[in-house]
């Protein structure tokens, strides 16, 4: 499996806010997952995907809400089929993780965020594992 992990730093903000030993605001970790396994892109997967990964990172659930096809009347679902998968955006305390796939192409962006710590490299793994991801490229930042 491919993966590449990047850290994006404006070094401007970012001297000052070394010089300063200020702590971050929050935690962002930014995945592009490629060749994953479409099977796992189901509300009923996703859910517990959700389930799993903030257990895995310590993050308390909150609501949870689906954008995708299901249920929708046949005029007004997706037409573009590189956009047809299922989004979702899973509350936790300290803000949210947002996810899309994109059957048509295998791919899954997930993004987490969080004013509270969570081990970046926890989730990643986490995240290739569960959608079986054959490369991923990543970005985890530190807010200030």
């Amino acid at each position: 499996m491919e993966r590449q992990l990047m850290k994006m730093e404006n070094t401007t903000n970012l001297d000052d806010y070394k010089k300063n030993k200020k702590k971050p605001y929050g935690y962002e970790l930014i995945m592009d997952l490629h060749g994953c396994d479409i099977s796992k892109f189901t509300r009923k997967d996703i859910r517990i995907f959700f389930i799993k990964l903030c257990d895995l990172i310590k993050m308390q659930k909150r609501d949870l809400h689906f954008w995708d096809d299901v249920d929708t009347p046949v005029d007004e679902q997706q037409t573009s089929p590189h956009t047809k998968g299922t989004s979702a955006v899973q509350f936790i305390l300290t803000s949210s993780i947002v996810i899309h796939t994109l059957d048509i192409k295998k791919d899954v962006y997930i993004n987490i965020f969080s004013c509270k710590y969570f081990d970046e490299k926890v989730a990643l793994e986490f995240c290739e594992k569960w959608f079986s991801s054959s490369n991923c490229i990543s970005h985890y930042l530190e807010r200030i």
